[in-house]
């Protein structure tokens, strides 16, 4: 077969030839060529679609992809594809063939060694993120005031014509970043004390002294850093020589406040009791070669702590972005025990993967180093001053949990252009200048004008590159926060937790009640967004689901917690009648009194006297409430 495809090729050449008398005129690219490539090859093979991993984009992406011999038409792939009459060989496919004249164009053009427009390219012109740190100069003082970050977004305001948000008040702020930072609920008592407080610089007094809560904290971000690092306290992996858990060293890590760098460092370069999160999940059975534990390493390695998606290109080069077979495989082989065998969509490739850094202008691994020597190079160059590109997406991760959208969306995308590329590496700045300090990082955004700001409305996802910052964005609690909330509210939070958390807590000065971020997921906790942690999840859903509507609206769990709060909040205020209870309920829940619509509603709902059902039915309308659920 590949012969007659050779000889129709030859005959177009001997073709064009004979028209003439003699040999054919080398093609004009721009006025030949482009126009039969653009019209029938762009649309499958060029900018970033490329089927059959063949791509058009440039004349060096043509002679890697070896279809085109330069000088050969005869024997030039891309001629038998052109030439072919059998229509599942033929391309272009589902479409009209080229002429003869065409076809003769292209083979002219191979044989004068692909002549090619300098510079020219068919895919488009792409943002490439920067790798080193780079220090804006923070604009001059505008009408927020003089915090750095409000200083960047008044300039960015005055750029795009945007009105500057509201403030919010004080009850508001203090239930927002009581949430954020410890995942709790500020309690009636703290709302008034307050609100009632006069000193001019009560909220950064109330960000340090929520952050140097070291149980609150640590026991709230441990949800953040399980999900980003697949830790979790049973299910899938924990067998087979797979991953193992890290909780012990997790919580101490965060309870000491351990510097981002030498957190890093110690999960890649790990001791015993942090290795876990190199150790991929060894699946029962055999699985795609692109989910090995090595593999699975340079995926999660890449995603984690750079924001760039390695999946695709650990089964070919990717699709998407830059990244190449060999780059991942490159990745993999620094952590793997043996040589490690390339495997393109799933088949054997015969090449043999090198280890190698994915940014090598930072410094290169020793491939023929011991394992351990590798991975502490790659800790070295994962925390290099010079890796921009670790701080940045730490910082986005932060934004984005405190903010409701990341200067870079998604999260995981930072080679996408952010929306302030200034503030962005400002902040980065930040973190690396206070010794990778991540809750002064918090501090620094809690504390700004721009976090204490009115929530904005985003109606719909906006196109890539469109988006515009008019605000922080109201957010989803978390399944933890949301459990947590109203352990708080009805006091049934648990109190006897699973024997392997009393390990984890017990040297720490634990409270009476465990945290959800704590305990085994329930039910209600998975249909709420707890992922199950065998993939690094960096951000949860936040849209409302099916499932989750239902065990809101009709589930046993919540049903049965509003039934045993409301006998708890009797027993606990027995003399209290309905009006006082209800306002207790709102002040916990909402930080404000209920108005009173919702106060004559309420009482109806109570009864009088008050009846644990009429109360359970009033804790479980304030849960449903949208101001409930939401951080505003």
């Amino acid at each position: 077969m590949r012969q007659w495809f050779q000889l129709i090729a030859l005959g177009v050449v001997l073709v064009t030839q004979s028209r003439t008398g003699v040999a054919a005129e080398p093609v004009d690219f721009a006025h030949d060529v482009l126009p039969i490539l653009r019209q029938h090859c762009a649309t499958c093979h060029t900018n970033g679609r490329y089927e059959g991993e063949l791509s058009l984009d440039t004349r060096e992406a043509i002679l890697e992809s070896e279809v085109a011999i330069p000088g050969k038409s005869h024997e030039s792939t891309l001629l038998e594809r052109l030439s072919s009459d059998d229509p599942d060989v033929r391309m272009p496919a589902e479409a009209e063939p080229l002429s003869e004249e065409q076809i003769a164009i292209v083979a002219r053009w191979i044989d004068a060694d692909l002549p090619w427009e300098e510079g020219f390219t068919f895919k488009e012109q792409r943002y490439v993120a920067l790798l080193k740190p780079r220090r804006p100069e923070v604009p001059t003082v505008g009408p927020s005031g003089e915090h750095p970050i409000d200083r960047f977004l008044d300039a960015y305001y005055s750029e795009y014509n945007i009105t500057l948000p509201a403030a919010i008040d004080d009850a508001v702020f203090l239930r927002r970043v009581s949430i954020d930072l410890v995942g709790l609920l500020p309690t009636p008592d703290a709302v008034f004390a307050f609100v009632k407080d006069h000193d001019p610089q009560k909220r950064q007094h109330l960000v340090r002294a929520l952050l140097e809560d070291r149980e609150v904290y640590t026991q709230h971000w441990l949800t953040f850093w399980n999900d980003l690092l697949r830790n979790d306290y049973e299910g899938t992996g924990f067998i087979d020589g797979g991953r193992s858990q890290i909780s012990h060293w997790l919580y101490q890590a965060l309870r000491d406040n351990t510097p981002y760098d030498q957190f890093v460092r110690q999960l890649i370069s790990p001791k015993p009791e942090s290795e876990g999160f190199i150790k991929g999940i060894v699946w029962r059975g055999r699985v795609n070669a692109s989910q090995v534990p090595e593999v699975q390493f340079a995926q999660n390695v890449g995603q984690v702590f750079l924001g760039l998606n390695l999946k695709c290109a650990s089964c070919h080069d990717s699709f998407i972005d830059d990244w190449k077979l060999t780059d991942s495989y490159g990745m993999a082989a620094i952590i793997s025990d043996k040589p490690l065998e390339l495997h393109r969509c799933d088949k054997p490739t015969g090449e043999m993967a090198h280890a190698k850094f994915l940014f090598p202008e930072l410094g290169t691994i020793d491939a023929a180093a011991p394992r351990e020597e590798r991975l502490a190079q790659l800790a070295d160059l994962l925390t290099h001053e010079d890796n921009g590109r670790l701080t940045r997406t730490m910082v986005n991760r932060l934004w984005d949990r405190l903010m409701g959208r990341g200067l870079v969306h998604p999260v995981d995308s930072m080679g996408s252009p952010p929306w302030n590329a200034d503030l962005l590496d400002y902040l980065a700045c930040f973190l690396a200048d206070h010794d990778y300090d991540l809750k002064q990082l918090l501090a620094h955004v809690a504390t700004s004008r721009a976090y204490q700001s009115q929530s904005a409305v985003l109606e719909e996802e906006p196109i890539a590159g469109e988006f515009v910052y008019t605000g922080p964005i109201a957010r989803r609690l978390t399944a933890e926060q949301f459990m947590d909330a109203i352990w708080q509210i009805t006091g049934t939070g648990p109190n006897d937790p699973h024997k392997a958390i009393e390990q984890l807590v017990s040297k720490s000065k634990q409270g009476p009640t465990v945290r959800a971020s704590l305990v085994t997921a329930n039910l209600l906790m998975r249909s709420l967004g707890r992922p199950n942690r065998e993939q690094v999840v960096t951000t949860r859903p936040d849209q409302l689901t099916t499932l989750e509507a239902l065990d809101l609206s009709n589930g046993e769990i919540l049903a049965e917690l509003a039934s045993q709060g409301a006998a708890n909040l009797r027993k606990e205020h027995p003399d209290w009648d309905a009006e006082r209870m209800i306002d207790h309920v709102y002040r916990s829940a909402l930080s404000r009194a209920p108005t009173p619509p919702e106060r004559e509603l309420c009482i109806q709902l109570c009864g009088s006297p008050i009846t644990d059902d009429g109360l359970a039915d009033v804790l479980w309308s304030v849960f449903m409430l949208p101001e409930f659920q939401l951080i505003r």
